[in-house]
């Protein structure tokens, strides 16, 4: 049976979704996109502050689950500017810095709040 979940630590849902589902060993989050939970804005700053909120979001949610980045198994990047895929990667390499995820990564014309990326996860306990 599939499992709703919460994270306090992680910006509140501005639509109708939970953070995560978790269905038995894996956990599926929704997207995150850098918003700072404690006002619900955007961060200030450029594209690193950007990845780096977005990642503080990931890291909570997965945290509501009992879980870390060494859990994630997929993940997805959406961004706005592929010009911005490389600071995006240095940043990502951090969080990944062995055995990497699986990963797709695609431009998209737009994301909510004015967004320049949005990340989404999907990991499984082993």
């Amino acid at each position: 049976m599939k499992k709703a979940i919460s994270a306090e630590g992680a910006p509140a849902a501005i639509g109708p979704y939970s953070h995560g589902v978790a269905l038995g060993d894996l956990f599926f989050t929704s997207g995150q996109i850098p918003l700072v939970p404690e006002t619900g804005k955007l961060v200030e700053g450029g594209i690193q502050e950007q990845t780096e909120q977005a990642f503080r979001n990931l890291e909570a949610v997965l945290a509501a689950n009992g879980m870390t980045f060494e859990n994630v198994v997929k993940t997805t990047v959406f961004i706005t500017d592929l010009a911005d895929f490389a600071e995006i990667n240095r940043i990502y390499a951090t969080r990944f810095p062995s055995n990497p995820p699986a990963r797709s990564c695609v431009q998209v014309a737009a994301l909510p709040a004015g967004a320049r990326l949005e990340i989404e996860l999907v990991a499984a306990k082993a």
